[in-house]
């Protein structure tokens, strides 16, 4: 498989002196993966994140997204990566929500007609087509988040990144977007994000890394295989979603069960023992 970003024993030292470690296993993505990097506060999540987008150049360390080092070679990339901050404040940039969403293309100097069909389409796909004419400045916290993913989907980007994409959202716009993002997945798109909403991720990953504040990347694999992982989660301040929990309890008496994936694979299980 073709790999699109490796990041290996990344260390980075803030200006107040603050240092950040991920070693441990490499971090590595292909080409049409999904993957969802946990972590409590402080873990690294952030920093890892900045260090692929280039906004960060390691101290140690080496990161590479399509092949080169993108704390020097960013905009020979840029066109390709999409990007949704943590602090969506920091990216909505125009006075209104059309405009916003309309800065990526007219940046790279589409014509007004094309620039209009891009950003018409990808507000339709994230249901915010009547705030198209809407201030930003006076938007919610959810409406801003999906005005910002917006123009990070504008391009239909090879790679998104996303930072706590689920915060601000109700439980209908998080599915909703877990959605989106598969639909996404289906058509090519490489995603990597970072959450803390463990119910989510077991719909959206293939691979998980999880990361402990100073300890790096202490495991990665899919979800089930990270969910049957107590002890790590914990290690990191996560607990494991209360389904996993209670799957794992019922292992521990004795019962032929394996970590659910999912709500349907859990109820698969739980029928088969109760008929059983």
């Amino acid at each position: 498989m073709e790999t699109l970003v490796k990041v290996s024993c990344l260390k980075h030292i803030y200006p107040d002196t603050t240092e950040i470690h991920i070693c441990g296993l490499d971090f590595v993505v292909n080409r049409g993966e999904r993957v969802v990097i946990l972590g409590g506060n402080g873990s690294g999540k952030t920093t890892l994140l900045f260090h692929i987008l280039g906004l960060l150049a390691p101290n140690e360390g080496s990161v590479s997204v399509f092949n080169i080092n993108p704390a020097l070679k960013y905009n020979t990339v840029r066109e390709r990566i999409g990007v949704l901050l943590q602090n969506v404040d920091d990216q909505i940039l125009s006075p209104t929500v059309w405009d916003d969403i309309a800065f990526t293309p007219r940046n790279y100097g589409y014509n007004k007609e094309r620039t209009a069909q891009m950003v018409e389409r990808v507000m339709a796909e994230l249901g915010i087509s009547r705030l198209g004419d809407k201030i930003c400045h006076y938007l919610s916290g959810g409406e801003k988040r999906k005005v910002a993913l917006a123009g990070a989907l504008v391009m239909q980007p090879e790679l998104l990144i996303l930072d706590e994409p689920f915060e601000g959202l109700d439980s209908r716009s998080r599915g909703e977007l877990v959605t989106l993002l598969n639909e996404r997945h289906r058509e090519g798109m490489t995603i990597i994000m970072s959450t803390h909403d463990l119910n989510l991720v077991a719909a959206f990953a293939d691979r998980v890394y999880v990361l402990a504040r100073g300890k790096g990347v202490l495991t990665a694999g899919t979800p089930a295989a990270i969910f049957s992982q107590a002890e790590a989660l914990k290690a990191s301040n996560i607990d494991p979603p209360l389904l996993t929990e209670l799957f794992l309890k019922l292992r521990e008496r004795g019962l032929d069960v394996a970590i659910p994936e999912s709500m349907d694979h859990a109820v698969h299980d739980l029928v088969r023992l109760i008929k059983g």
